[in-house]
């Protein structure tokens, strides 16, 4: 079946009038508060939960828009990993200079992958606390009300945002792999896609989408770098590991059925926050771990992949040890919260212009500690799965996009065919 028959097949499905509905609520309100009743803003409160099927961690602010985007619709193109009959969105000004006043948001389903052209009969507009205008402080977030919209799984999904003033520096995450686009003046409701004649290759102000749902039990989170963040997979393709993953969780049988959250951020770092000649890579994991990890909806197993940025990028750590500390602290935290944790072996990057015997030598101490365990509750070994045995440094040739450092899309999925899916299903927490 062609992706826009699903996606219109889907758009029409209309739940049961006579429901009892539960409604998103505002910057954080309890999930099962503040419910609008009926109409489209609104969710079955029976027989579900809600799941984080999208999410991306906010970066940094949009380079050379210091103003904002005032005038213009910003129309964002996401892909989900589970499904859903309704969802809410959250909107995110955390690098933000001034208030940002969203007058018109939406969403829909796109007719066609990586489309802005809504599937008909899918375009609902977003309230909140039934209101269609918000304003988002400085350094905030917002949360939708609840719509009930059939999302399938693997799917793409339009959110747009229009504001009429300009909200100072756009949050943003800067790496998405997928294009978005920006139309001028309040194109919000537009269905054709035609106005969106500006492309970009960021998320703009919007973090999360999540699904009413009884088809998902929790959600996995992915925490990690430019590896998880999946910079050198194909634009467009959602080929990131965690791509990989979500379809795994979804076709495999005996799968548990978790979704899959990326909260990669490219050249992240466990301990130190982005220097300010390098704001994009964002505040260090420890950081972000409440915001991108600990409060995403549904949240129930962490997936760490970290540490190569605290050894190659300046200042670098050369201390084993203090690496693994990082990677034990969030691990603590986590376990505070009743996450499981488990932990990914440091990738080869044997042949990148900043290899050496040095570096090496702490690679390969922080893998043997994390192997050795007491650091996570389980450990999937991305080193072993994306080496090559003739030159265990180094990526193997397949799996390398050329920079000897990232995975190519061969070797994204062979990462998500490394972790063992028994171990998302583990005892939660482990006492380590």
């Amino acid at each position: 079946m062609g992706y826009a028959l699903l996606a219109g097949l889907a758009a029409v499905v209309v739940l049961v009038s006579g429901a009892v509905f539960v409604g998103a609520g505002v910057k954080g309100a309890a999930p099962d508060t503040a419910a609008p009743r009926g109409g489209e803003n609104a969710a079955p409160a029976s027989s579900g939960a809600w799941v984080g099927t999208w999410s991306a961690s906010p970066a940094s602010a949009e380079p050379n828009a210091p103003d904002g985007h005032p005038d213009a619709s910003l129309r964002n193109v996401v892909h989900t990993s589970v499904g859903g009959s309704a969802a809410r969105v959250r909107f995110s000004n955390l690098f933000g200079t001034r208030p940002l006043t969203i007058t018109h948001a939406t969403l829909a389903l796109a007719a066609e992958p990586s489309s802005p052209a809504a599937s008909p009969g899918s375009m609902r507009r977003l309230t909140f606390g039934d209101r269609s205008e918000v304003t988002v402080p400085v350094g905030s977030a917002v949360t939708s009300d609840a719509v009930r919209l059939n999302v399938p799984a693997a799917a793409d999904l339009l959110v747009t945002l229009y504001s009429p003033t300009g909200s100072g520096a756009v949050t943003h995450h800067p790496h998405a792999r997928q294009t978005s686009y920006l139309a001028r003046g309040d194109r919000a409701d537009d269905t054709t896609g035609t106005p969106y004649t500006e492309q970009t290759a960021y998320w703009r102000h919007v973090t999360a989408v999540d699904v009413w749902t009884n088809e998902t039990e929790a959600a996995v989170v992915a925490l990690g770098d430019s590896i998880t963040d999946g910079v050198t997979s194909s634009l467009g393709a959602n080929r990131r590991w965690t791509d990989f993953l979500a379809d795994r969780l979804r076709t495999e049988r005996g799968a548990p059925r978790y979704s899959v959250l990326n909260q990669g951020i490219s050249g992240n770092r466990i301990l130190l926050d982005a220097s300010p000649t390098d704001l994009k890579n964002g505040p260090s994991a420890l950081n972000r771990l409440e915001r991108d990890v600990l409060s995403r909806t549904g949240a129930e197993v962490l997936v760490v992949q970290l540490g190569i940025n605290d050894i190659l990028k300046t200042p670098q750590q050369t201390d084993p040890r203090r690496i693994v500390d990082g990677l034990e602290r969030i691990t603590q935290h986590a376990h505070r919260r009743g996450l499981r944790v488990i932990g990914a072996t440091l990738t080869p990057f044997g042949g990148h212009r900043k290899h050496n015997a040095r570096l090496e030598a702490v690679r390969q101490q922080v893998n043997e500690q994390i192997r050795r365990g007491g650091v996570f509750d389980a450990v999937v070994d991305f080193d072993a799965a994306l080496r090559d045995p003739a030159a265990p440094q180094r990526l193997l040739p397949v799996y390398d996009s050329g920079d000897h450092l990232h995975p190519s899309d061969s070797g994204f999925r062979a990462m998500a065919g490394a972790l063992d899916l028994d171990l998302l299903m583990g005892a939660s927490p482990a006492r380590l």
